[in-house]
């Protein structure tokens, strides 16, 4: 994922990818010194400076056509959350419109399309500067308009409210994807020609593919390396990283990366095995895989439960990176206090041993059930696999790092995932193993003081 030479590139071709300022960046010295003289000239410049067509690049700007959706697909750091602002503030000039503002929470709507660094209010010009209201989720324009917080978790809170407008943001991160978009889409219904911007990093969910196999979607793509704004030593950095890699393909590239051939978990298993925890639980046991050393790779802390009737639920991913054994083992003791665990199940291969002695010694009463590993990762995993393919499994909510993790092993022992190591998926295979595949015993709760 090298950053693209632009400045090699036929004139024609750089208008197809570049902003204004980026073009007028790459001009000739002379020629620059020139344009910025006659910019200064009656005050231009900072009106120039504050004009987001001279700053968006092509496929930041609305596609032409008569388009209902507009899906922009991009990397991180491509610019899709200031596309997104600033089509809204161009739509809110408009009177008395409703807008929805949808996103993986209620929380992130407000953390990355409101206030974020490239938010509604960051990006609002002067002249058209809305009041943010947080306590009722509301953001009003001096024109009337208003556009209302809402929650790809909650697809109720979408069934009724009618919009002209809507801007989704990371709507492959959404828990409930599917409900939500379609409550959208049923109340987007106001006004002559009511359209919805969804802007996301891509992952294999069935709302994507959904979107992305529909002719009347209008589809942007784009990458990290696109936008010439960013720190060169940024962008050498995670590409020196993950270029290359299945990670990479889809957080810098804007690749849709679907199932690997023969994986244990497919994108499909897991989202038809999503279930709301049980109010409660016969055993609840938190699986560790320790990293090698401290600045390696996770500690994969996963904590995992079983009800009455023997069904597993995937309950929390706490994994740490780069801590000390007493750091991460303190991560382990947090996480079992939180669901009042009644042990832990270690692997000893990288650690284990030194796991139950932290615990021990910072006070924790825990079992602890050292293992070790005999076969590699993914064959380990297999039984665990089939307890979810039979329904014996499920997942207590969305958790994306360890699923893609999941969807990485593949039968036979390979991985083909994030990262250099299933570190995640680890020590939800060593928990679930635990509950579902060794000879039950009840155990009192332990909680870690």
């Amino acid at each position: 994922m090298a950053r693209i030479d632009y400045g090699r590139m036929p004139y024609a071709q750089q208008l197809e990818h570049l902003s204004l300022i980026e073009r007028v960046a790459l001009l000739p010295d002379k020629e620059r010194r020139r344009f910025v003289r006659q910019a200064l000239k009656g005050g231009k410049l900072e009106a120039f400076i504050a004009f987001w067509t001279m700053w968006a690049r092509k496929a930041q700007e609305p596609p032409d056509g008569s388009w209902r959706v507009w899906l922009l697909m991009a990397g991180r750091g491509f610019g899709k959350t200031r596309a997104g602002a600033e089509w809204i503030h161009h739509l809110a000039e408009e009177r008395d419109l409703r807008i929805a503002l949808a996103g993986p929470s209620e929380d992130e709507v407000r953390a990355v399309m409101v206030e974020g660094s490239s938010g509604l209010l960051a990006c609002a010009p002067e002249d058209n500067r809305p009041e943010w209201e947080p306590s009722r989720g509301l953001l009003t324009w001096p024109s009337g308009s208003r556009a209302f917080v809402y929650s790809g978790a909650n697809p109720e809170s979408l069934r009724g409210p009618e919009h002209d407008y809507a801007w989704c943001d990371e709507i492959a991160k959404w828990a409930r994807a599917e409900a939500a978009w379609d409550n959208l889409m049923f109340g987007l219904r106001r006004g002559r020609f009511p359209r919805v911007l969804a802007t996301t990093t891509p992952r294999p969910t069935p709302l994507m593919r959904r979107l992305l196999a529909r002719g009347d979607v209008a589809k942007t793509k784009g990458t990290t390396a696109a936008n010439v704004m960013l720190a060169e030593s940024f962008v050498d950095y995670v590409s020196g990283l993950y270029e290359g890699t299945r990670l990479g393909r889809q957080e810098l590239d804007g690749e849709l990366i679907e199932d690997v051939e023969g994986a244990l978990w497919t994108r499909a298993l897991v989202e038809q095995r999503r279930s709301a925890a049980p109010a409660e639980l016969k055993r609840v046991v938190v699986g560790v895989d320790p990293p090698a050393t401290a600045g390696g790779d996770a500690c994969g802390i996963v904590a995992c439960g079983i009800d009455a009737e023997g069904i597993g639920y995937v309950l929390g991913d706490h994994s740490v990176r780069g801590l000390s054994p007493e750091g991460w083992a303190a991560a382990v003791a947090l996480a079992a206090e939180a669901w009042e665990a009644d042990r832990v199940v270690a692997e000893n291969n990288q650690g284990g041993d030194m796991v139950e002695s932290v615990l021990r010694s910072a006070d924790c009463r825990l079992p602890v059930t050292a293992v070790r590993a005999k076969f590699g990762k993914g064959k380990r995993a297999e039984p665990v696999a089939v307890k979810f393919m039979r329904g014996r499994a499920k997942f207590a909510g969305i958790f994306p790092e360890l699923e893609d993790e999941l969807c990485g092993l593949t039968v036979g022992g390979g991985y083909e995932g994030p990262g250099r190591s299933p570190d995640r998926a680890d020590a939800m295979v060593w928990a679930m193993a635990e509950l579902l595949c060794a000879p039950q015993k009840a155990e009192p709760r332990v909680r870690v003081l």
